[in-house]
């Protein structure tokens, strides 16, 4: 895996306003924290991370969206996006969004920008229509499963590359009345 760097959060990036903007799942800054997360998502669970395929495209609106949390300095922070799925042979149903690649770098935690970033991808994956977001974690990333859960997701059927593994834990949350 290659590592991409980022530079370190301005010493006023916890006062100072954040800002989301859309870019492309390729975008250096994305690649950069994918790496990221990565590295953390192999430091867990002791294996080389998410191996789940994922494309540029995915996130292409109307079908996905990714966004990145930039601090005044114009340091990215956090990072998340959503995919189009319908119903497949992993899992999925129809109208499904799921979430991905949703980070917060260590030096910018318990400044709310995941729920500021879901908030906004959920909003997102609602106006294109899709009617529920869905996304896997681990049991070794307790603080994403009480984040989504004090966010109103709840456990539900497995879905995915990793629906089979034993730490997996999978999530769903309406996005439309009645869904």
């Amino acid at each position: 895996m290659t590592i991409h760097s980022l530079p370190a959060p301005s010493a006023t990036s916890a006062t100072s306003a954040v800002n989301l903007r859309t870019v492309s799942f390729d975008h250096p800054d994305a690649v950069a924290l994918s790496d990221r997360v990565q590295l953390e998502y192999a430091e867990r669970y002791g294996d080389e991370g998410d191996l789940t395929p994922l494309d540029p495209s995915m996130f292409t609106p109307p079908r996905g969206l990714y966004l990145i949390a930039y601090d005044a300095a114009g340091t990215p922070l956090a990072t998340g996006g959503w995919r189009s799925q319908d119903a497949n042979d992993e899992g999925y149903a129809d109208g499904d969004a799921e979430l991905k690649r949703m980070y917060v770098i260590p030096e910018a935690r318990g400044l709310g920008l995941a729920r500021r970033i879901l908030a906004a991808l959920e909003a997102d994956a609602r106006a294109a229509g899709r009617t529920r977001m869905v996304l896997e974690t681990g049991t070794k990333q307790p603080e994403a499963m009480a984040l989504y859960e004090s966010c109103g997701y709840e456990l539900c059927v497995k879905f995915g590359l990793y629906r089979f593994e034993e730490l997996s834990r999978c999530y769903a949350k309406p996005l439309q009345p009645g869904a």
